[in-house]
Formats: structure tokens, sequence, C-alpha cells
């Protein structure tokens, strides 16, 4: 909450516009004469009010809401002088409207995640990870940039920056640190989800599986959490070759969503399992599975959707008779990956295609 050490006329307009209020108003307001009020307007940062009006003046703004102390802080920055610490307004870390604000944004980060638009939520997470230093911040405030890390972390993850120092993996670590620090242990249990998801990425799959097994009955997690680790054990599984296992770990977790009633886990759970079954040969399997998971589920994002394109282009490369139509969807799954800067769905796109031409069939752009 804004607070001014030494008021002068100019901060005293700042208010009496924050509030909204005539000159003979905000003098009855105050308890002051009008012509108080006046001279404070006339000669604004070359008077000061008296001692005892100063208190006044603290008590005013000090009762007023948050969108009064928005106002105050707009106006006395518009006023055309130097900047608000010249004028003595003063804060201890975040006032109670930037708290609002942050929360607004991240929200809105979420939705912006959710649709891919990279751009826009590293514009809104920007504004308030390089804001405010730890030191500043209250319990409240350290909440909100573990939140904005982690979700830092997912942006690039999307965008399939794993590891380095601007990356996941560093962000991750950072925001689990910082629940750590509040004693948050549902938080720190997801973040631990989110690293080892990183660990999965990165190409250590063992690693990832050992983690995700763990984490699959970890009771820091939800149920839901809980289940996504089930199904990514079989994720990692099937990456290192043990589809049939795979596969069993996969409908547990399948078992777990359609229970919980989530709708797009369960359809990306069977995107999952149509791939486990690929990777064993069972190819009829696969396409009964893929297209559970293509006529399912309520989020139609462009990351979900590069995901099915791939998976189904991927299981339709694996016989002759349908390769031109698993090229096709692999082209599709490409433009639009490309399209959003998905550079991790263009790897693994690449991969698939750079397999299909090493076991002898075509290779197309």
């Amino acid at each position: 909450m804004a607070t001014v050490h030494h008021w002068t006329g100019l901060e005293a307009r700042a208010l009496r516009l924050a509030l909204r209020m005539s000159v003979r108003a905000f003098a009855q307001h105050l308890g002051v004469a009008v012509r108080t009020v006046s001279k404070w307007e006339k000669h604004l940062a070359a008077t000061e009010p008296r001692p005892d009006t100063q208190a006044i003046l603290d008590t005013a703004l000090a009762r007023a809401d948050s969108s009064v102390h928005l106002r105050f802080e707009t106006f006395l920055s518009e006023a055309g002088g130097p900047p608000a610490t010249t004028h003595r307004v003063t804060s201890a870390g975040p006032r109670a409207w930037e708290y609002e604000s942050w929360t607004d944004d991240l929200d809105r980060v979420v939705v912006a995640l959710s649709r891919q638009n990279f751009a826009f939520a590293d514009n809104l997470l920007g504004r308030w990870l390089t804001r405010f230093q730890p030191p500043e911040l209250d319990d409240k405030g350290l909440y909100l940039l573990a939140r904005s890390t982690a979700l830092m972390g997912d942006l690039k993850r999307d965008q399939g920056t794993v590891v380095g120092p601007l990356s996941a993996q560093h962000a991750y670590a950072g925001a689990r640190s910082i629940f750590s620090q509040l004693d948050i242990p549902r938080r720190v249990a997801q973040l631990d989800l989110s690293l080892t998801v990183v660990a999965e990425m990165s190409g250590r799959l063992e690693t990832a599986a050992h983690h995700y097994e763990h984490l699959a009955v970890d009771d820091r997690l939800a149920r839901r959490d809980r289940a996504r680790a089930r199904l990514w054990v079989g994720t990692a599984l099937s990456k290192e070759g043990e589809h049939d296992y795979a596969t069993r770990v996969m409908l547990a977790a399948t078992r777990d969503f359609e229970e919980l009633g989530e709708p797009d886990d369960w359809s990306v759970a069977h995107q999952k399992l149509a791939l486990a079954h690929r990777g064993a040969g069972h190819l009829s399997k696969a396409l009964h599975f893929i297209g559970i998971a293509r006529s399912t589920g309520v989020t139609d994002s462009p990351m979900q959707r590069v995901r099915l394109d791939t998976a189904h282009g991927h299981i339709l490369l694996s016989d002759t008779a349908t390769r031109d139509d698993g090229l096709t969807a692999l082209d599709q799954a490409a433009k639009l990956a490309a399209q959003y800067g998905m550079s991790h769905q263009l790897s693994s796109i690449e991969s698939i295609r750079t397999m299909t031409a090493g076991a002898g069939g075509p290779r197309r752009r």
C-alpha cells in the first residue's frame, strides 16, 4: 500500500483527483478550509501542508481502497515532475492493487499458453519477473513470483527450450526453491513432476521413468497429477521399448481420468496408448486408440493438434499402404508447429521422418 513520507500540494492534489472529489468536497472530507486546498492546488510542490494536516492526509490515503491508490500513483506519474520516489512515495513491495493485477495477469498467461500464444505470455510474465526482487516480497508476493516462474518454465518447455540458463529446467528449479521456502508441499511436488517431464524431453528416459513411478504414488499430489505421472511412466517405458508393460500402466491412468471426468487427459491417454501399440507392432489397436483420441477431448489447442497429427502420421507411416497419408499428416503437423514456434515438436517430427527415410521409405517436406 502506497504511503507518502512528506506531503506537498502536488501529492494532495493527486489524492483529491484519485478520490474523484471537487475542491470543496475534498476540503470537507479532510476537515480543512476550502482556501487551504485551493492553495495546495495553486502552488503544488512549492507548498507543504502543516504537520497536523500531513497526518490527516496520511489517514485519508490509508483508508482509501486499491483503486484509489492506483489512480493516486497514476496521477503522480502523469504530473510531469520527477519520478515517484522523488515525490517521496514509497512502498514495501507490491501494493494491494499490484497483487490483484499480478494475479489477473497470471490467469491470462494460463489462457495464452493453452493457445500457444508465447509472445503474449512472455510479455505478461516479463512485467512481473523483473519488477520485484525476492527480499522486497512478503509470502503472498513470493507465491506469485513462484507461480510466474513456474509458468515461464511451461512456456520454455512448450517452445522446446528444455535445458540451459534460460530454460524450462532452470525456471522450474527456481520456482521449486521458492515453494520449498514457503513450505507448500503440493506445489513442490508439481514442480518435481515438471522437472521429470524435462528429464524425459532431454532423453533421460530411465531417470524420468523412475521419478514418475515415485510421483504416481506421492500423496502430496492430487489424484489427477498422480494419474498424469502414471501415464508418463508408460510414455517413458514405451520410448525405452517396453511397450506391453507401458500399455498396462497407461490403461490404469486412463481409468483414473475417466473416473475423474477429465476428457482432455482421457484423450491424451488414448493418444499415448496408440503410440505404445504402434511400438509393439499392433497397428490395428494403434489406429483404434488414435481414432478415439482424435474424436474426443474438449481443448483443441494448436499444441494438441500437432501432437495428434504427429502421432497419427507416425502410426500411418508404419504401414506401406498408408505411408503417403502418414507423410501428409506429418507435413500438416510440422506446418502448424512452425507457425506457433514449437521447436521440440518440430524436432520430433523430423526424427520420425528420418527414421522413415532410414527404413527405406520416401522422405518429403
